[in-house]
């Protein structure tokens, strides 16, 4: 999640892949709210709840643009695409935020508690290895076979992996890059055994839903703190939908039911999981989308808002 693509291919891409995902023969686009967003399993929840309660509630039309989270950036700030719901504040996209903030609206807090991290299942003696640092002791590092299971070699938590490695003098371990299946399966397969294994893992994820695992503490910060994940939207959006900015802003989603949600979708569909969670909670849903009903309260403060 970190990194830059040159600023003028940047550019021309978003405008190629927002062009393309709003020519639709015979439909208007004068009216539509454009949203950018990223296959991960909770944006996808989050962006598909949005999209039901705009179209359904508030009666606008919604294209769903999938595009990386550098190009929702770069689309939001230039005004060629409405929102982006996967901010994720202040430490994992602090490079994008120093680029791009000035010209972007913070929308509000949509969850927080987020976080990256490495995690353990507890039945791992919390006394043993309770801290990174704990790895570095000698039957800790037999117990783990000297290895710690990753994700995709690209990905951002991985480059703070193999930071947090240096930092903790972790030399003697492999970090080992699969994928993000191949990591949950590993993480399935020793807990069917009752093995000891360190995983790299973030929340929100479905894996909390199935399994009982704790994060390992990280005093030296090395994988960064929690974060919020904020809904960021483009300057004039307030003037052009004052009913989507104000709805945004009203979202408080606790990460324990949407780490549910996402559990549920895995195991059937996401449309199913919206469905679900709408249905579970009306007056929530009034509150966020008319302000009135049982006084949910916004989370959090905006960054940058609309002057």
């Amino acid at each position: 999640m970190s990194g830059f693509v040159p600023r003028r291919l940047l550019r021309l891409l978003t405008l190629v892949l927002v062009l393309l995902a709003l020519i639709t023969p015979g439909r208007s686009t004068a009216a539509t709210v454009n949203i950018g967003w990223t296959a991960w399993s909770d944006a996808e929840f989050v962006t598909k709840l949005v999209r039901r309660l705009i179209e359904t509630r508030l009666g606008h039309t919604v294209e769903l643009i999938l595009l990386d989270i550098a190009l929702q950036y770069q689309g939001v700030a230039n005004g060629d695409l409405d929102l982006m719901l996967m901010a994720w504040l202040p430490d994992t996209h602090a490079d994008y935020w120093e680029r791009y903030g000035q010209r972007l609206v913070d929308a509000g807090v949509l969850y927080d508690g987020a976080r990256l991290g490495w995690v353990v299942p507890v039945y791992v003696p919390e006394d043993e290895l309770g801290a990174i640092s704990d790895l570095v002791k000698p039957r800790v590092a037999n117990r783990l076979h000297r290895q710690i299971y990753g994700i995709d070699p690209g990905a951002g938590l991985m480059r703070l992996s193999e930071n947090a490695m240096k930092t903790y003098g972790l030399e003697q371990y492999t970090l080992i890059a699969s994928s993000g299946a191949a990591m949950t399966a590993m993480v399935e397969r020793s807990w069917r055994r009752q093995r000891w294994i360190v995983a790299t893992a973030w929340r929100p994820h479905w894996m909390f839903q199935k399994w009982d695992l704790r994060f390992l503490q990280d005093p030296e910060q090395a994988l960064g703190g929690r974060e919020r994940i904020h809904a960021m939207v483009r300057r004039g959006l307030h003037r052009d939908r004052p009913d989507v900015v104000e709805f945004l802003g009203r979202i408080s989603i606790e990460i324990e039911e949407l780490e549910a949600m996402m559990a549920l979708a895995r195991d059937s569909d996401y449309e199913t999981a919206v469905t679900e969670y709408i249905n579970k909670h009306p007056e929530q849903i009034d509150y966020w989308l008319e302000g009135t009903g049982s006084g949910f309260q916004v989370r959090g403060s905006r960054l940058n808002p609309e002057p």
